[in-house]
Protein backbone atom coordinates (compact mmCIF):
# COMPACT_ATOMS: atom_id res chain seq x y z
CA UNK A 1 0.00 0.00 0.00
CA UNK A 2 1.25 3.28 -0.95
CA UNK A 3 0.62 6.96 -0.10
CA UNK A 4 -0.16 6.01 3.70
CA UNK A 5 1.40 8.97 4.88
CA UNK A 6 -1.93 9.82 7.18
CA UNK A 7 -2.50 6.27 8.06
CA UNK A 8 -1.95 5.84 11.80
CA UNK A 9 -0.71 2.14 12.10
CA UNK A 10 -1.83 1.88 15.82
CA UNK A 11 -5.30 2.42 14.48
CA UNK A 12 -5.53 0.30 11.37
CA UNK A 13 -4.30 -2.67 14.09
CA UNK A 14 -7.19 -2.00 16.33
CA UNK A 15 -9.82 -2.37 13.29
CA UNK A 16 -7.67 -5.56 11.75
CA UNK A 17 -8.27 -7.05 14.90
CA UNK A 18 -12.04 -6.59 14.81
CA UNK A 19 -12.36 -7.26 10.37
CA UNK A 20 -14.48 -10.37 10.95
CA UNK A 21 -17.73 -8.71 13.10
CA UNK A 22 -18.02 -5.74 10.64
CA UNK A 23 -21.30 -7.49 9.62
CA UNK A 24 -22.41 -8.69 12.91
CA UNK A 25 -24.92 -6.11 14.14
CA UNK A 26 -25.03 -7.24 17.70
CA UNK A 27 -20.38 -7.58 17.77
CA UNK A 28 -18.20 -4.73 18.22
CA UNK A 29 -19.38 -2.56 14.79
CA UNK A 30 -23.24 -2.62 16.87
CA UNK A 31 -22.46 0.94 17.25
CA UNK A 32 -22.22 1.98 13.94
CA UNK A 33 -24.80 -0.50 12.86
CA UNK A 34 -27.64 1.76 14.93
CA UNK A 35 -26.06 4.51 13.79
CA UNK A 36 -26.08 3.98 10.23
CA UNK A 37 -29.63 4.70 9.02
CA UNK A 38 -29.27 8.21 10.80
CA UNK A 39 -25.89 8.48 8.25
CA UNK A 40 -27.59 7.39 5.42
CA UNK A 41 -30.47 10.14 5.78
CA UNK A 42 -27.80 12.75 5.96
CA UNK A 43 -25.81 11.48 2.99
CA UNK A 44 -28.70 11.03 0.74
CA UNK A 45 -29.98 13.92 1.30
CA UNK A 46 -27.23 16.14 1.04
CA UNK A 47 -26.40 14.11 -2.37
CA UNK A 48 -30.04 14.68 -3.42
CA UNK A 49 -30.03 18.29 -3.31
CA UNK A 50 -26.62 19.25 -4.30
CA UNK A 51 -26.56 16.70 -7.73
CA UNK A 52 -30.59 17.48 -7.91
CA UNK A 53 -31.87 13.81 -7.38
CA UNK A 54 -35.25 12.38 -6.96
CA UNK A 55 -34.75 10.23 -4.02
CA UNK A 56 -37.87 8.19 -5.12
CA UNK A 57 -36.55 7.05 -8.60
CA UNK A 58 -35.40 3.47 -9.11
CA UNK A 59 -31.76 4.15 -8.79
CA UNK A 60 -31.52 8.00 -7.84
CA UNK A 61 -27.68 7.84 -7.82
CA UNK A 62 -27.15 6.63 -11.31
CA UNK A 63 -24.22 7.94 -13.23
CA UNK A 64 -22.54 9.20 -9.92
CA UNK A 65 -19.05 8.17 -8.83
CA UNK A 66 -18.70 7.62 -5.36
CA UNK A 67 -15.78 7.14 -3.25
CA UNK A 68 -16.03 5.84 0.60
CA UNK A 69 -12.76 6.41 2.30
CA UNK A 70 -12.10 4.18 5.36
CA UNK A 71 -15.30 1.76 4.02
CA UNK A 72 -14.06 -1.11 6.50
CA UNK A 73 -16.60 -3.82 6.01
CA UNK A 74 -18.89 -1.65 3.67
CA UNK A 75 -21.96 -0.61 6.00
CA UNK A 76 -22.21 2.73 3.71
CA UNK A 77 -20.96 1.25 0.52
CA UNK A 78 -23.59 -1.34 0.23
CA UNK A 79 -26.13 0.70 0.31
CA UNK A 80 -24.88 3.41 -2.09
CA UNK A 81 -24.13 1.15 -4.62
CA UNK A 82 -27.95 -0.34 -3.70
CA UNK A 83 -29.16 3.51 -4.42
CA UNK A 84 -27.65 3.13 -8.05
CA UNK A 85 -23.48 4.75 -7.31
CA UNK A 86 -20.49 3.59 -9.14
CA UNK A 87 -18.64 3.01 -5.64
CA UNK A 88 -14.95 2.61 -4.51
CA UNK A 89 -14.06 1.05 -1.32
CA UNK A 90 -11.19 2.29 -0.08
CA UNK A 91 -9.46 1.08 3.10
CA UNK A 92 -6.02 0.94 5.17
CA UNK A 93 -7.18 -2.33 6.94
CA UNK A 94 -6.63 -5.28 4.23
CA UNK A 95 -8.38 -7.42 6.52
CA UNK A 96 -11.33 -5.85 6.25
CA UNK A 97 -11.58 -6.08 2.60
CA UNK A 98 -12.06 -9.42 1.94
CA UNK A 99 -15.12 -9.33 4.46
CA UNK A 100 -16.35 -6.85 2.11
CA UNK A 101 -15.68 -8.46 -1.06
CA UNK A 102 -17.83 -11.29 0.53
CA UNK A 103 -20.77 -10.07 2.30
CA UNK A 104 -21.43 -7.76 -1.61
CA UNK A 105 -21.13 -10.55 -3.41
CA UNK A 106 -23.67 -12.74 -1.24
CA UNK A 107 -25.70 -9.11 -2.01
CA UNK A 108 -25.43 -9.70 -5.47
CA UNK A 109 -23.73 -5.56 -5.49
CA UNK A 110 -20.59 -4.57 -7.50
CA UNK A 111 -18.33 -2.34 -5.72
CA UNK A 112 -14.48 -1.45 -6.67
CA UNK A 113 -12.74 -2.62 -3.06
CA UNK A 114 -9.36 -1.56 -2.55
CA UNK A 115 -6.56 -1.84 -0.15
CA UNK A 116 -4.99 1.92 -0.49
CA UNK A 117 -5.55 5.54 0.65
CA UNK A 118 -7.05 9.10 -0.03
CA UNK A 119 -3.57 10.00 -0.87
CA UNK A 120 -2.57 6.99 -3.02
CA UNK A 121 -6.35 7.94 -4.97
CA UNK A 122 -5.34 11.13 -5.74
CA UNK A 123 -1.93 10.75 -6.47
CA UNK A 124 -3.27 8.61 -9.37
CA UNK A 125 -5.77 11.33 -10.51
CA UNK A 126 -8.99 9.90 -9.18
CA UNK A 127 -12.17 11.93 -9.02
CA UNK A 128 -15.35 11.43 -7.56
CA UNK A 129 -18.57 12.95 -7.42
CA UNK A 130 -19.22 12.49 -3.78
CA UNK A 131 -16.52 11.59 -1.15
CA UNK A 132 -17.30 10.12 1.94
CA UNK A 133 -15.12 10.26 4.94
CA UNK A 134 -17.14 8.72 7.92
CA UNK A 135 -15.52 8.51 10.97
CA UNK A 136 -12.55 8.49 10.10
CA UNK A 137 -10.70 11.71 10.65
CA UNK A 138 -10.44 11.12 14.19
CA UNK A 139 -8.32 7.57 13.22
CA UNK A 140 -5.60 9.51 11.12
CA UNK A 141 -2.65 10.71 12.13
CA UNK A 142 -2.56 14.11 10.38
CA UNK A 143 -5.98 15.58 9.71
CA UNK A 144 -4.99 18.57 7.81
CA UNK A 145 -3.28 16.46 5.44
CA UNK A 146 -6.52 13.77 4.92
CA UNK A 147 -8.63 16.28 4.19
CA UNK A 148 -6.44 17.96 1.75
CA UNK A 149 -6.38 14.15 -0.17
CA UNK A 150 -9.90 13.69 0.03
CA UNK A 151 -10.63 17.28 -1.28
CA UNK A 152 -8.14 16.43 -3.90
CA UNK A 153 -10.76 13.61 -5.04
CA UNK A 154 -13.66 15.55 -5.19
CA UNK A 155 -14.57 16.55 -8.92
CA UNK A 156 -16.20 20.30 -9.63
CA UNK A 157 -19.73 20.53 -8.44
CA UNK A 158 -19.00 17.69 -6.23
CA UNK A 159 -19.03 16.48 -2.79
CA UNK A 160 -17.01 15.92 0.32
CA UNK A 161 -18.94 14.47 3.36
CA UNK A 162 -17.30 14.23 6.52
CA UNK A 163 -18.19 12.56 10.00
CA UNK A 164 -16.79 12.77 13.17
CA UNK A 165 -17.02 13.52 16.88
CA UNK A 166 -16.81 16.82 18.20
CA UNK A 167 -13.85 17.47 20.92
CA UNK A 168 -16.30 18.86 23.89
CA UNK A 169 -16.88 17.36 27.59
CA UNK A 170 -19.58 15.48 26.40
CA UNK A 171 -18.28 13.61 23.81
CA UNK A 172 -15.19 12.19 26.53
CA UNK A 173 -18.15 11.05 29.11
CA UNK A 174 -20.22 9.20 26.23
CA UNK A 175 -18.00 8.28 23.51
CA UNK A 176 -15.39 7.14 26.44
CA UNK A 177 -16.09 6.77 29.44
CA UNK A 178 -19.81 5.64 28.65
CA UNK A 179 -19.38 3.74 25.73
CA UNK A 180 -15.87 2.54 25.94
CA UNK A 181 -15.52 2.26 29.56
CA UNK A 182 -19.04 1.21 31.50
CA UNK A 183 -21.40 0.03 28.67
CA UNK A 184 -18.52 -1.45 26.98
CA UNK A 185 -20.69 -0.77 23.45
CA UNK A 186 -17.00 -0.77 22.22
CA UNK A 187 -14.05 -2.13 22.66
CA UNK A 188 -11.87 0.16 24.89
CA UNK A 189 -9.11 2.37 23.37
CA UNK A 190 -11.62 2.61 20.44
CA UNK A 191 -11.19 6.14 20.41
CA UNK A 192 -8.79 8.79 21.68
CA UNK A 193 -10.34 12.06 22.22
CA UNK A 194 -7.40 14.32 21.84
CA UNK A 195 -7.95 13.19 18.00
CA UNK A 196 -11.69 14.48 18.33
CA UNK A 197 -12.10 17.81 16.65
CA UNK A 198 -14.80 20.71 16.57
CA UNK A 199 -16.96 21.32 13.83
CA UNK A 200 -15.33 24.61 13.48
CA UNK A 201 -11.74 23.26 12.84
CA UNK A 202 -13.32 21.02 10.45
CA UNK A 203 -14.93 23.42 8.55
CA UNK A 204 -11.32 25.43 8.57
CA UNK A 205 -9.74 22.26 7.03
CA UNK A 206 -12.08 21.79 4.40
CA UNK A 207 -11.68 25.60 3.74
CA UNK A 208 -7.91 25.54 3.78
CA UNK A 209 -8.42 22.38 0.82
CA UNK A 210 -10.69 24.56 -1.27
CA UNK A 211 -13.81 23.44 -0.59
CA UNK A 212 -17.16 25.34 0.51
CA UNK A 213 -18.79 24.03 3.74
CA UNK A 214 -22.05 23.92 2.59
CA UNK A 215 -23.92 22.11 5.58
CA UNK A 216 -23.65 20.43 8.76
CA UNK A 217 -25.58 18.73 11.44
CA UNK A 218 -25.54 16.31 14.52
CA UNK A 219 -26.01 13.18 15.19
CA UNK A 220 -27.95 12.49 18.55
CA UNK A 221 -28.08 9.01 20.55
CA UNK A 222 -30.87 8.08 22.19
CA UNK A 223 -29.86 5.64 24.60
CA UNK A 224 -33.52 4.75 26.01
CA UNK A 225 -34.46 4.07 22.35
CA UNK A 226 -30.96 2.94 21.08
CA UNK A 227 -31.82 5.05 18.09
CA UNK A 228 -30.06 7.77 16.42
CA UNK A 229 -31.82 11.54 14.82
CA UNK A 230 -30.40 14.78 13.05
CA UNK A 231 -30.26 17.80 15.04
CA UNK A 232 -29.63 21.06 13.09
CA UNK A 233 -28.34 22.46 16.41
CA UNK A 234 -26.79 19.57 18.72
CA UNK A 235 -23.06 18.93 17.46
CA UNK A 236 -22.23 18.13 21.08
CA UNK A 237 -20.87 14.79 20.37
CA UNK A 238 -21.64 13.54 17.08
CA UNK A 239 -21.70 15.41 13.95
CA UNK A 240 -21.14 15.61 9.76
CA UNK A 241 -20.36 18.13 7.40
CA UNK A 242 -20.95 18.37 3.80
CA UNK A 243 -18.64 20.97 1.84
CA UNK A 244 -18.79 20.92 -1.78
CA UNK A 245 -16.46 22.13 -4.23
CA UNK A 246 -17.63 24.95 -7.20
CA UNK A 247 -18.12 23.52 -10.92
CA UNK A 248 -16.45 25.22 -13.40
CA UNK A 249 -19.21 26.64 -14.51
CA UNK A 250 -19.92 29.13 -11.28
Amino acid sequence: MTGAATVDAGEVAKFDAMAEEWWDPQGKFRPLHEMTPCRLDYITAQIAMEHDRDLCAPSPFAGLRLLDIGCGGGLLSEPMARLGASVVGADAADTALPVARRHAETSALQIDYRHTTAEALAAEGASFDVVLAMEIIEHVAEPQSFVDACAALVAPGGLLIVSTLNKTAKSYALAIVGAERILRWLPPGTHDWRKFQPPESVSDMLRAAGLDPVDRKGMVFDPLKRSWSLSPRDLSVNYAITASRPSAAR
